[in-house]
């Protein structure tokens, strides 16, 4: 499983991607990200869950694209030509995510990473590895392994 190595303890932090899906903002590790491309009309897969929105052609390979904002359940991103796809690795998978947009590459400074609050079901706590608050607000590191590693596992 690929796991970002969030240190903070001595030495700077890895490097995250922050994208933004509707006014909240979110940061993926930068290593399981492939490449960011603009939004390409996808074509549905039937029976898919509604937050497949289909699958696009990337240089020869099919791939599926998620509305991320919709997996979260924070509603779904109009997918349109201001729209975002973030390629990541995840698991042994490549996955397209769509998003509203990338904002920024962040690094964790030691200590800033703090646990994510108990709240609500144990299902959100494991999809946030933690938070960090940035000069914009707080910023929410997802861990993609766990939001889609039943999906990606089922895949197989």
């Amino acid at each position: 499983m690929m796991e970002p190595a969030f240190n903070s303890s001595g030495g700077s932090g890895p490097e995250l991607i922050e994208v933004r899906i509707g006014e909240q903002r979110y940061a993926i590790d930068i290593m399981a990200v492939r490449e960011i491309r603009g939004w390409t009309a996808s074509t549905p897969l039937p029976h898919a869950p509604p937050h497949v929105l289909g699958m696009i052609n990337l240089r020869g390979a099919v791939l599926p694209v998620v509305d991320l904002g919709a997996r979260l359940g924070m509603g779904v991103t109009k997918a349109d030509s201001s729209a975002v796809v973030v390629v990541a690795h995840i698991i042994d998978r490549q996955i397209g995510l769509l998003v509203d947009a990338v904002c920024d590459i962040l690094s964790i400074p030691d200590g800033a990473l703090q646990p994510t609050p108990e709240v609500g079901s144990g299902e959100a706590a494991g999809y946030v590895r933690g938070v960090m608050t940035t000069d914009d607000g707080i910023v929410s590191v997802l861990s993609l392994d766990d939001i889609f590693g039943g999906e990606v596992r089922e895949a197989a």
